[in-house]
């Protein structure tokens, strides 16, 4: 038998509080979301005070986590995250295909990578992982 919302579910790479011992935990939440592996993605990760912003792309590395979450969880990472659907909002929504540090298929996940405007003047954090960074 399978999971309720397994046909409708979704992947997430977290890289910032809702990481794993993260202020916004994603196993707090409801429906509790499925930790399916570490990961790594290309980015740059800014400093923005109590949590980090990414910017996908380039020659820095991103440490974080894969989840699998329902639409019900993920409704509430789009409040949580300010996503706008003009784009407008702290974050925007992207899909990237990331693959596990042990291996195995690409997974299609969603990320929120902070908005443009919002990483001036911020200072980057270099290791690429914001817990460590903490």
């Amino acid at each position: 038998m399978m999971p309720q919302s397994a046909a409708v579910s979704r992947y997430v790479f977290v890289y910032g509080t809702l990481r794993s011992g993260g202020l916004n935990d994603i196993a707090r939440f409801h429906p509790k979301p499925e930790r399916v592996a570490d990961a790594r993605i290309a980015g740059t990760l800014y400093d923005l005070g109590a949590y980090p912003g990414a910017v996908l792309g380039g020659p820095g590395e991103l440490f974080g986590e894969i989840y699998r979450i329902t639409p019900e969880l993920e409704a509430q990472l789009d409040v949580l995250e300010e996503v706008k659907p003009d784009d407008s909002g702290e974050y925007i929504k992207r899909e990237v295909l990331v693959e596990p540090d042990e291996g195995g298929e690409r997974l299609p996940c969603l990320i929120y990578e902070i908005h443009p405007q919002r990483i001036v003047g911020r200072a980057v954090i270099s290791s690429g992982d914001w817990l460590r960074a903490r």
